[in-house]
């Protein structure tokens, strides 16, 4: 028994591997879908309304006015 070539005859060899190696075929639509839905999906989730959440501060904010110091935790 001969494998279909994927590059020669893509669809051919899809139908073939849907039907012989299932494994293969559904790792294939699967992969393909990754950048797909990179393209895809931010538009579609802005139509529907969701907003991008607010970025992450990377500094701590720094208080202004003295620094109070705890009291009551001195080992005495």
């Amino acid at each position: 028994m001969t494998t279909p070539q994927f590059w020669s005859t893509p669809l051919r060899y899809l139908r073939w591997a849907s039907h012989e190696k299932p494994a293969i075929f559904y790792s294939l639509i699967i992969g393909a879908s990754g950048p797909l839905a990179l393209v895809t999906l931010p538009p579609i989730r802005r139509f529907f309304g969701d907003v991008d959440p607010e970025p992450i501060p990377l500094t701590y904010p720094v208080p202004q006015g003295p620094r109070n110091i705890p009291r009551g935790y001195d080992d005495e």
